[in-house]
């Protein structure tokens, strides 16, 4: 939505240069669509967000779209800058949490596990039956992780973690049950089953694109947990309102972030 970026009233009048002029505090600003950033033809961003829902990879559609791979590759940019944007706006959770970490990343040769080269670690956090939330993490810093938690959760929830000791901590700020495993499945009926389901859908989006470059991740993510939390709905409506509601100059940070 349309918004002063000094007082963020959303009415204003247009100007005939094309700016606005806020009818609260009478600043000037000029306001675009990320929609409307993009050159390319209104049939063919359609057609590209109709793929983009599908989840085609660009190197699928070269013969379906008369668009070149950079204006393609920029449009998608755009498209999940947008959704990261939208994800990072949720609430804190509150009720029953589950919290997990997991690497993302190929095989490679050398170190195993949360130490192996090459590997970005994410931290996952699930409402029960609800939402999910993820960030990348450097290192599995326990500090950073349990910061991340804090922010995004209501103190009194109930949290089900892994036994790994910086989870300790939670039991400070609400409930805290440990699930442990013996062969690969939980002990008992405390489980994290459904974050760690998220972790199969998101590496199975993330399968068909041989590749993620690591500066853009970030927006992947966010594309993904955009999908998982709206995955009982048509995605394609909210996904072109988000793209004509929402101004460009707001999701530059989220474009250029780098993990």
């Amino acid at each position: 939505m349309r918004s002063c970026p000094e007082c963020n009233y959303t009415r204003g009048w247009k100007l005939a240069d094309g700016r606005y002029k806020c009818r609260r505090c009478g600043r000037r600003y000029k306001w675009t669509s990320v929609w409307n950033s993009s050159r390319l033809t209104e049939a063919t961003k359609r057609r590209l967000l109709e793929f983009f829902v599908l989840g085609v990879p660009i190197y699928r559609m070269r013969f379906r779209v008369e668009v070149s791979k950079p204006a393609a590759q920029r449009f998608f940019r755009l498209i999940r800058a947008v959704l990261a944007f939208e994800e990072e706006c949720r609430i804190a959770f509150e009720g029953a949490v589950e919290c997990d970490e997991t690497a993302f990343g190929g095989h490679r040769k050398g170190k195993r596990g949360w130490g192996a080269a090459g590997k970005i670690i994410v931290l996952g956090i699930l409402q029960r039956n609800g939402m999910v939330r993820v960030f990348p993490v450097q290192g599995r810093k326990g500090s950073e992780v349990i910061k991340l938690v804090r922010e995004h959760t209501k103190p009194g929830s109930l949290y089900y973690t892994d036994d790994w000791q910086a989870y300790g901590s939670l039991a400070v700020r609400g409930d805290h049950i440990v699930v442990r495993k013996e062969a690969g499945r939980p002990r008992g009926r405390a489980h994290i089953n459904g974050i760690e389901g998220f972790w199969s859908y998101a590496k199975h989006w993330l399968y068909p694109y041989r590749g993620v470059p690591r500066k853009t991740f970030h927006l992947f993510l966010g594309e993904i947990s955009f999908r998982f939390n709206h995955r009982n709905k048509d995605i394609f409506p909210l996904i072109y309102k988000l793209l004509r509601r929402t101004d460009y100059n707001k999701i530059h940070q989220t474009l250029v972030r780098n993990h």
